[in-house]
């Protein structure tokens, strides 16, 4: 297989936008990246949509040629594909993109991301939401992915001793790193006491535990390693990636606190790239509510099993400490519009290889981990990415 760089990034600001569609936030994302590449619209091979639930946001199924026409591609008529897999559909759309290319089939490949969420009403939404939940035996019943992570913090809590302090550090680390990323939704520090003392959004998690409606978009360029450095000095490379799958109701799992998924496409994505997770300089992780990056670094191997409250209490995951984990501000603070998610992680771990993350730059960043997941976990993604 050849080596796939990304060459190109564009991003939005992440927001309840109620004067832009999801048209102009797509052709936004889309043509910064193309730009940022320094390739041309002939140049593009394919293109790869990460999209999550555009029929019940906004009204609109067949994604890829509605984004190949409003960023000008559709008169080439080349094949422009949606990828769908809950939250995790930007990251799986990426996969899906390198693979093109690291066959041969392809040698210049855009993907994007993008989510229009705020156009319906907040039960409509926390409806759309579940339905990356088993309609049949979750949703139906009342369940929220709100309750279903809740149910997992609380196992967490019971098991590993996790406290309401510990998982409160989560949002609020996060919220410190998005007051210096120009296009997180929040940009502004938060008191662990602010995050205890907010309404209860499923208990034992509050509202400010839990990812925003968000609407947005993010997009990358990606080409062959041999075609990269005609138009780039400084691409990023694509090391590892991996994929893993569990059952989509919690019921069906062996356990409530560990995401084998997770575990199932870090151990792919590190074998691929010939790391070992103590390699990893910075991660970009799902973070949709305070437990899931407790968990999450638990299941990507930064910590042990248990330790996760601990580490972010303790500044492990801080900038500048043992492994910086969501720069950005993560889901909770740069914003979750859900089919953009896993693309703008990418975006931010670029930024970071490439030291052009200003003032939330990680010193010395050769090596990034992105980890996007969809649901509570039934689909998990991990790439691996370094800096030439």
């Amino acid at each position: 297989m050849r080596e796939v760089a990304i060459i190109g990034t564009g991003i939005t600001k992440f927001q309840e936008f109620w004067d832009k569609s999801f048209r102009r936030l797509g052709i936004e994302a889309g043509l910064s990246a193309i730009k940022d590449s320094n390739i041309t619209g002939s140049d593009i091979d394919a293109l790869y949509i990460g999209n999550t639930s555009a029929g019940q946001f906004i009204n609109q199924e067949h994604i890829g040629p509605l984004v190949a026409e409003e960023v000008g591609l559709s008169s080439g008529h080349i094949p422009a594909t949606r990828v769908e897999g809950g939250s995790a559909a930007g990251g799986l759309a990426l996969a899906q993109a390198w693979s093109s290319i690291a066959s041969g089939m392809h040698d210049i490949v855009v993907v994007g991301g993008a989510e229009k969420m705020s156009d319906l009403s907040q039960p409509e939404i926390i409806k759309a939401e579940a339905s990356g939940a088993d309609q049949e035996w979750e949703s139906f019943f009342g369940a929220t992915m709100s309750s279903l992570w809740a149910l997992m913090a609380r196992r967490h809590m019971y098991e590993y001793g996790t406290t309401r302090e510990q998982m409160a550090s989560v949002p609020v680390k996060n919220h410190s790193n998005a007051v210096n990323n120009p296009n997180a939704q929040f940009r502004f520090p938060i008191k662990i006491e602010s995050v205890l003392n907010s309404p209860i959004e499923s208990d034992p998690l509050t509202v400010l535990e839990a990812s925003p409606v968000s609407d947005g978009a993010a997009a990358l360029v990606l080409a062959s390693v041999d075609k990269a450095s005609e138009y780039t000095s400084d691409p990023v490379i694509i090391k590892g990636i991996g994929q893993g799958t569990d059952s989509l109701a919690l019921h069906d799992r062996l356990s409530y606190t560990t995401c084998r998924a997770t575990s199932k496409a870090v151990d792919g994505a590190l074998k691929m790239s010939g790391y070992s997770i103590e390699n990893i300089d910075i991660a970009e992780v799902h973070d949709a509510y305070s437990i899931s990056e407790i968990m999450a670094i638990e299941d990507l191997g930064f910590v042990e099993k248990g330790e996760g409250g601990k580490a972010v209490e303790e500044g492990w995951t801080d900038i500048g400490d043992r492994i910086p984990v969501n720069t950005s501000g993560g889901l909770k603070a740069r914003g979750n519009p859900l089919g953009a998610t896993g693309i703008a992680q990418i975006v931010e771990i670029c930024h970071q290889l490439q030291s052009k993350a200003d003032k939330r730059q990680v010193e010395g960043a050769r090596i990034g981990l992105a980890h996007n997941m969809g649901g509570t976990g039934g689909t998990a993604v991990v790439h691996v990415l370094e800096v030439k």
